[in-house]
């Protein structure tokens, strides 16, 4: 099993052309990860975002505030290097020096009905990343 995920990853990881990729259970769970990985204290997302972030946000005891940013295909959260991709497929995609985070549930390219990946540049990132996703 860990085999298929590991492939699944690299794949993925691949087609974004983003050196490391850790799969989740869901985009709001890949940027939980990221955010409990940097010990994030305060951050800002667009209104217009999935409701699933505030919460999250929320959650973690993380202080935000809201923005009036437009945005299509992706968003950084702000004063961060993790970026909210649940909409983007684009080959290449990946940008340099983030945490992407991507959403595989059921309206999305790969109609998996859930499920989400991390995107990184760094391998310690990575295995940190990795075992968090283990953990839950």
């Amino acid at each position: 099993m860990f085999n298929l995920v590991e492939k699944f990853e690299s794949e993925i990881a691949k087609y974004y052309g983003s050196p490391y990729a850790v799969a989740t259970d869901s985009c709001t769970h890949a940027i939980e990860l990221c955010l409990r990985y940097q010990k994030i204290s305060h951050a800002t997302t667009p209104k217009h975002t999935y409701i699933s972030i505030p919460f999250t946000f929320e959650k973690l005891d993380i202080e935000w505030d809201w923005t009036d940013q437009e945005w299509k295909d992706y968003y950084f959260i702000g004063n961060t290097n993790i970026v909210d991709a649940a909409v983007l497929w684009k080959k290449d995609g990946y940008i340099e020096n983030t945490m992407m985070c991507l959403s595989f549930q059921h309206k999305k390219h790969l109609k998996l009905g859930r499920g989400g990946m991390i995107l990184c540049d760094d391998e310690n990132d990575r295995q940190a990343l990795k075992r968090m996703s283990y953990d839950g």
